[in-house]
């Protein structure tokens, strides 16, 4: 293989590795959603809803923005749902955050099978061409790049978890559709704890993945 090309896709490799299983977990999170979001409105710690909500409310009204999510659907479909005392289930400015979270997801995918066929046809090349070595080498190192992130991700959020929050917010969403009262159904559902348990899940699958990665690769790369 001329040295240019695999310098190339080694380093493709790598360097897309993180975001590989870093969205590999965000997409395990959102396909599960309606599995583990009940589990989460259940725990002693998670708050309550001062406006009222119960469990079971929280849950049931949270399955259908999950299905929106899910499915793909238009945003015409939460017309169809009201809350208790009658009234509309989210309000104009949650319906539009609803369908920049959408973009968003389905944003996230494409980036996911973008990165997942590149990875794995570079890596392929390179085993075929250069040998098993390489290709093991270059997961490794990768893993060990996404745990470096990790690291550096955790700490920005451990110190500065809003500031995190809201930049992100900023770069991905409008303005005007990411901020709610305390009284909005988004809010009432998706406290800011919802958020960092999310955060906090993501990181922990991909600590497990590159974890799994590094030690399977050391003592294949051994042998």
């Amino acid at each position: 293989m001329n040295p240019s090309i695999r310098i190339l896709l080694r380093n493709a490799a790598q360097a897309l590795m993180p975001a590989l299983l870093i969205l590999g977990s965000v997409q395990l999170l959102i396909f599960t959603a309606k599995t583990w979001i009940p589990w989460e409105y259940r725990r002693a710690s998670f708050p309550a809803d001062t406006y009222g909500f119960s469990t079971a409310d929280r849950i049931y009204l949270s399955a259908i923005d999950m299905d929106y999510l899910l499915k793909d659907l238009d945003i015409s479909y939460f017309d169809d749902f009201t809350l208790p005392d009658g009234s509309p289930m989210h309000n104009e400015r949650e319906l539009r955050h609803f369908e920049d979270v959408l973009r968003i997801v389905k944003g996230s995918q494409r980036v996911f099978w973008g990165a997942l066929i590149a990875v794995g046809l570079s890596l392929a090349l390179l085993w075929r061409f250069e040998g098993s070595e390489l290709a093991l080498e270059s997961i490794r190192i990768g893993a060990i790049w996404t745990l470096g992130l990790l690291t550096l991700l955790g700490i920005g959020l451990a110190l500065a978890f809003g500031v995190v929050f809201t930049g992100f917010h900023q770069i991905f969403f409008d303005p005007n559709t990411w901020t709610f009262l305390y009284s909005d159904t988004f809010i009432r559902l998706y406290p800011e704890r919802f958020w960092q348990d999310a955060i906090i899940a993501v990181v922990g699958l991909t600590i497990f993945d590159s974890g799994i990665l590094y030690f399977i690769t050391g003592a294949l790369l051994k042998r």
